[in-house]
């Protein structure tokens, strides 16, 4: 896309023109960037070496801000990048920011990113790609250690901003992760953590007891996203280590394949169990965790907490989430959600798994209770090849899908060319 073609569209945005989604689409890399993808798509590859890419939104012009974590990857702060010629490859990028964050949302406000204790809100030019000086603070002092993404999600009406804000334990035991320590109860935790925050998104210097706690009893949501309704959905992160800390209840094969990862919607006052409670795929239903006095089967307390629109393997770690809503892709993806797992680390002894992104279909507003492998490929038994980890997914003007990878900084376009 040429500069003139940018303001151009950029002129029709501030109109309230609305964005195609047919424009001609760049040709694809002969690799598909080293992922494999359904008969029909192809993917070439947005940005290389970026650092260490988190979420991502897409502008109406197809400018992409990327939040970038600080680390062994590189410096933090928000990576802006632009596509001058239409070959589908970033040459232009700029940044800003030093601190490293996970979340990023684009509003009418202006563009918001998070660290683990802040939510910034910056102010944009039309069409720009830096910002217009220094950000305002919206949330600060948000409690630090353990989960400390700070995903974020902004209503349909711009109105409110939700934040996950998650736990900083595995399973509020007395003694975190240690074997047959029993779990506080009530759980402290839940008063300021394991749950999604809703505050003002138009005000500043809020603290979190100026928000609200929206939902509660979830480990942590890293993926928030809303649906073409304009409902809000979460994904969640289930807890870890049964068979390690109660062997005499589980083997390591069953800890292995439990609790499920979860995709729910949130309403206001949703509670879903944690540390109480997680789910078990192969029951079909949330049971009493070990450390509140559950046996693996036992349901008790649980019964009153919200069950998952879908559940998944355990220990993915799902990260991102999108509902599609453009036309490039088949009929059959419309409204339904693109979820980007990171991949697990504790699936022992059984071979560690995740690393793809995966598609929801949806019909009326509902999963229809099924899930597919979308992109694979991304991470490597052997070793051989640059190894890759999903973790944002955003929709771009045109209806493509791009994903970001956080363990060797790319960038991926993904389009639909037909069969």
């Amino acid at each position: 896309m040429h500069e003139w073609q940018v303001c151009v569209i950029a002129a029709l945005v501030l109109l309230g023109a609305e964005m195609p989604d047919h424009l001609p689409a760049p040709s694809c890399d002969p690799d598909n960037g080293g992922v494999t993808l359904p008969d029909g798509f192809c993917a070439v590859v947005a940005a290389d070496q970026v650092g260490a890419p988190r979420h991502l939104v897409v502008t109406p012009t197809g400018d992409l801000f990327v939040a970038l974590e600080s680390g062994r990857m590189g410096r933090g702060g928000i990576l802006a990048l632009r596509d001058t010629t239409g070959d589908g490859k970033a040459d232009v990028r700029e940044s800003f920011g030093t601190q490293g964050g996970t979340g990023i949302a684009l509003g009418r406000g202006g563009l918001y990113f998070s660290t683990a204790s802040t939510v910034y809100r910056y102010r944009m030019r039309a069409a720009g790609l830096m910002p217009l000086g220094d950000p305002d603070v919206i949330v600060k002092d948000l409690p630090a250690g353990g989960h400390s993404a700070r995903n974020l999600a902004l209503s349909a009406d711009g109105r409110w901003l939700f934040v996950n804000v998650g736990s900083p334990s595995n399973s509020c035991q007395e003694k975190d992760r240690s074997l047959e320590s029993p779990g506080k109860d009530p759980c402290p935790e839940l008063e300021t953590r394991a749950g999604v925050w809703r505050f003002d998104a138009s005000r500043t210097n809020q603290s979190q007891g100026d928000g609200k706690r929206y939902a509660t009893g979830i480990r942590n949501a890293v993926g928030l996203a809303l649906d073409p309704a304009g409902q809000l959905w979460a994904t969640q992160h289930g807890r870890d280590q049964l068979g390690q800390n109660w062997p005499k209840l589980y083997t390591l094969e069953q800890s292995a394949e439990k609790p499920s990862e979860e995709l729910f919607p949130l309403n206001e006052g949703d509670d879903f169990g944690w540390p109480y409670c997680y789910h078990d795929i192969e029951l079909g239903r949330l049971v009493l965790a070990p450390e509140y006095g559950g046996d693996g089967r036992k349901v008790d307390r649980c019964r009153d907490k919200k069950e998952p629109a879908v559940a998944f393997p355990a220990h993915w770690a799902p990260d991102g989430l999108v509902f599609y809503t453009g036309t490039q892709f088949p009929a059959r993806y419309r409204g339904g959600a693109f979820i980007a797992f990171h991949g697990s680390w504790n699936r022992a002894p059984l071979p560690q798994q995740g690393y793809r992104v995966t598609f929801v279909p949806f019909k009326d507003g509902k999963p229809l209770g099924t899930s597919e492998t979308f992109a694979d490929g991304f991470w490597h038994e052997n070793g051989t090849g640059p190894q890759h980890r999903p973790v944002g997914v955003a929709q771009g003007p045109d209806g493509s899908l791009y994903i970001t990878d956080d363990a060797a900084g790319r960038i991926w376009r993904v389009m639909y060319k037909g069969r």
